[in-house]
């Protein structure tokens, strides 16, 4: 394989990695505007018909791994909620 083809290959990577930590940046942001969202929530304030929405969202919040949530409200600046 040529070097020339080889450095093709690596700045298509390159782009292709930068493009998912865009994605992962913003994923975070939804998640921690999401975990600042639950946790200001009062579940008896919540409309019966958006309940089950309510609870999914939590439910995919609280399945998050630890270090994930962290990095989560990191960027939306929530370090402390409520």
């Amino acid at each position: 394989m040529s070097n020339t083809l080889k450095d093709q290959e690596i700045a298509m990577l390159r782009t292709e990695l930068e493009m998912l930590m865009k994605e992962r940046e913003a994923l975070l942001e939804v998640a921690g505007a999401a975990a600042g969202l639950i946790a200001e929530l009062d579940s008896f304030d919540i409309p019966s018909t958006a309940m089950e929405a309510a609870e999914l969202l939590s439910a995919r919040v609280n399945d998050l791994p630890e270090e994930t949530l962290q990095d989560a409200l990191t960027a939306v600046d929530a370090h402390s909620i409520g």
